[in-house]
């Protein structure tokens, strides 16, 4: 059936492809596809790129990843795990979970925590609200984790995904309650992954989407190796995927599985990473799922929150000789001054990392060679990865998370290592970037395996830091201690008729008479999630001209001359706003 849809598909949009193929060239050879505004601030101050790994200092150092690792080499040791900037205590000061992982229940040992919640004090330090905040008891393997307001009561919730069933945790003024049974989101015992909460039909509340992995349980684990004797983790290929599940949100607090009639079905499973965003600007939240090993998705929201899969006919589906690749962290965002949406997916070693951008009609084209990305991503192996505006200047660029699976990679393999350092992908302006990682301080040469990857303001001083985690290993904050004069505005958004988290607003600035854009949603990564405030580097200019707010309920908000280096906060249809 897939590839009678994709012929038919093909045949439709046959004159449409035609009309188009000088356009595609063109933008192959490496050239933006239309004359839109240039989106980077200009008159940019020279910037110094500086990390400075804080962990310790911060008061994080005693967390550390449990995989429940006994010499066995279960294929969900290795995969583990996430991370997510939360505000649990609505004080205006972004704070941490960490996902501990878990033992297995045939060592008998129930020590490890199932998750960790660190309060950001204000100063530069954190402190461990794990049972304080009602979290102390949860026992289980997780994975990852997805952050939102869920009910529309003013605090945030967030969803831990697990290898058996998910658990959903409700806040109540800084105090969570277990309600993964009553809300109907617990599901089966399945390993599930990344997961991501999105309004799909726009009706004010958040749905969520669970990705989930593959069929595997202790009982049916497969022998693996490399060198033809030793046990080694297997990747997902003998395995049988499962495909990932839908719940609407009913606004009573309840679920409703609703995977099959939304059109989540049929899938190939293997998911580790979302992310939403809207590619043909029809005002309709749109999803793109990496997938192991199995082709990537596009779920292109048919205007009432069902949705068509287009993975395959789009572009995305697979590399340029046909293959599914190891597809782990997602995101989406505009890189070049051409104004539409680039997806970019961390993949295997000796696979480059994705990055398609999308023309029109439907059709993606893959710029992983032009973008400078793909030769030097081609020997890591990418898990979690987002975009940023580092450096302030305007323009969004890209940090990958690295790490690889197997311990033994380096005697079998030339040039590939079991710990790796990350990539920090400068964007020059027109979607072409450049790995700064080397010149970024002691921090990001630090060969880790790295799993999870966010960014946030932990310290509130305008720069974006980053926050990561390692499989079996310690978390690293990373503060962004970079040279500059640039300035910067950070928006937040509250909803009233949208959803009360704002997922799937549109923000517009412009600056100096060039246009950014950025879109506040939860997700994306692999098994994490980013703060939602969302951050425009602004150069040496001293202000925002005008913002645009274009709201899922299709209020749309205009402000003007607003000052640099603020939080500037909209409610929606407020006619007014605020600032700190």
């Amino acid at each position: 059936m897939q590839y009678k849809n994709t012929i038919f598909h093909l045949n439709k949009h046959l004159q449409v492809i035609s009309a188009s193929l000088f356009l595609i060239l063109f933008i192959a050879c490496g050239g933006p596809a239309d004359d839109a505004q240039q989106t980077t601030a200009s008159d940019a101050t020279a910037f110094k790129l500086h990390f400075t790994e804080v962990t310790e200092s911060a008061g994080l150092a005693d967390f550390e990843h449990i995989t429940g690792a006994a010499g066995d080499k279960w294929f969900p040791e290795a995969m583990g795990s996430g991370c997510a900037i939360i505000d649990y205590n609505n004080d205006n000061w972004q704070d941490i979970l960490l996902v501990g992982g878990g033992h297995w229940p045939k060592s008998g040992d129930n020590s490890a925590a199932g998750i960790w919640l660190y309060h950001n004090n204000g100063d530069g330090t954190f402190s461990q609200k794990t049972s304080e905040a009602g979290l102390g008891d949860v026992r289980t393997y997780g994975y990852g984790l997805a952050v939102a307001d869920y009910d529309n009561d003013g605090d945030e919730d967030f969803l831990l995904t697990t290898l058996w069933e998910d658990m959903l945790f409700r806040n109540d003024n800084g105090v969570f309650s277990d309600v993964s049974a009553s809300s109907g989101v617990q599901g089966d015992k399945t390993w599930s992954t990344s997961a991501i909460f999105f309004d799909a039909d726009k009706d004010g509340w958040l749905d969520l989407y669970v990705g989930n992995y593959v069929d595997w349980s202790p009982e049916n684990d497969l022998m693996c190796t490399l060198d033809g004797e030793t046990k080694s983790y297997c990747t997902p290929e003998l395995y049988t995927g499962i495909p990932s599940r839908f719940y609407h949100n009913n606004g009573d607090g309840t679920f409703t599985d609703k995977t099959e009639s939304a059109g989540f079905l049929p899938a190939p499973g293997k998911t580790l990473g979302i992310v939403e965003f809207d590619f043909n600007r029809d005002g309709w939240p749109d999803l793109a799922v990496a997938n192991d090993t199995q082709r990537d998705l596009l779920y292109k929201n048919n205007g009432d929150g069902t949705f068509e899969e287009i993975g395959a006919f789009s572009g995305i589906g697979y590399d340029e000789n046909g293959r599914a690749r190891a597809g782990m962290g997602i995101d989406a965002g505009i890189v070049d001054p051409g104004g539409k949406e680039t997806i970019f997916v961390g993949n295997f070693s000796k696979e480059m990392i994705g990055v398609y951008r999308y023309l029109d009609n439907g059709l993606f084209n893959d710029r992983a060679a032009a973008s400078k990305i793909g030769r030097p991503s081609l020997l890591t192996l990418t898990f979690g990865l987002f975009l940023f505006d580092v450096d302030l200047d305007g323009d969004l660029d890209l940090y990958a998370a690295n790490g690889h699976v197997q311990e033994e990679i380096e005697v079998t393999q030339d040039g590939i290592t079991y710990r790796e350092p990350p990539h920090l992908f400068i964007n020059d302006g027109n979607g072409k970037f450049i790995d700064k990682q080397k010149e970024a301080g002691e921090a990001l040469q630090l060969p880790v395996v790295g799993r999870g990857a966010v960014y946030c303001d932990f310290d509130r001083d305008g720069d974006l830091d980053i926050l990561t985690t390692e499989n079996g290993g310690p978390a690293h904050l990373l503060r962004n201690d970079s040279q500059h004069q640039n300035q910067y505005l950070r928006v937040e958004l509250i909803g009233k008729k949208s959803n009360r988290s704002a997922c799937g607003s549109r923000v517009i600035a412009y600056v100096n008479g060039m246009m950014q854009e950025r879109r506040v949603r939860t997700g994306s990564s692999f098994l994490s999630s980013a703060e939602k405030t969302v951050t425009f580097g602004l150069g040496t200019q001293a202000a925002v001209d005008s913002l645009i707010v274009y709201w899922p309920s299709g209020i749309v908000e205009k402000f003007i001359d607003i000052s640099a280096n603020q939080v500037f906060t909209v409610t929606e249809n407020s006619d007014g706003h605020s600032t700190y």
